[in-house]
């Protein structure tokens, strides 16, 4: 009796552990139906349907979570729906898995400079210009970009004095 609790308990252990497989894949090794996937997002992304596109990329990241294509197709996906904050966050996710990616390192960039956050935009180009110096046309965007985004005039909320209202109240 005593023997077969740890035998099962053994079994347990055993099944939990990761498969000789997992641990062989290389970084760069993603499952092919995940590529297959992301390629059917782009193909619906250039054709302009971004619903599709945002379901295409969502299922090759299911198939892989690692694709890493599939991730930054994602927040420019965001970026092409006007959604700065939710592209720098996917941008991030990209870092994550690879952190000197030049194209996620400078498309968060570009997504911080139209958020308005200038000074973290121009850590990212540092970041960027270091990894791949000024001769990247991704550095040359980023840069461009944080100084149309300079121009524009920023209007704090304390700047906008609300009008008073006053009500008279007659019984």
């Amino acid at each position: 009796m005593r023997i077969s609790f740890l035998a099962i308990g053994a079994g347990l252990v055993l099944a939990s552990l990761p498969t000789a497989s997992d641990a062989q894949r290389a970084d760069n090794d993603i499952f092919p139906r995940s590529i297959a996937l992301q390629q059917e997002g782009q193909a619906a992304q250039e054709a302009g349907d971004l619903n599709l596109a945002i379901d295409f990329f969502e299922s090759a990241l299911a198939a892989d979570p690692r694709n890493r294509s599939a991730i930054i197709a994602l927040a420019q996906v965001a970026r092409a729906q006007g959604l700065p904050g939710k592209a720098i966050g996917l941008y991030r996710d990209a870092l994550v898995l690879e952190p000197n990616d030049i194209v996620a390192l400078t498309g968060q960039g570009e997504a911080l400079a139209e958020k308005g956050a200038l000074e973290m935009a121009r850590e990212k180009l540092a970041e960027a210009q270091r990894v791949c110096g000024d001769k990247c046309p991704q550095v040359a965007a980023l840069e461009k970009a944080i100084n149309s985004n300079a121009e524009k005039k920023v209007v704090a909320a304390e700047a906008i004095v609300p009008k008073a209202v006053v009500t008279t109240s007659q019984n």
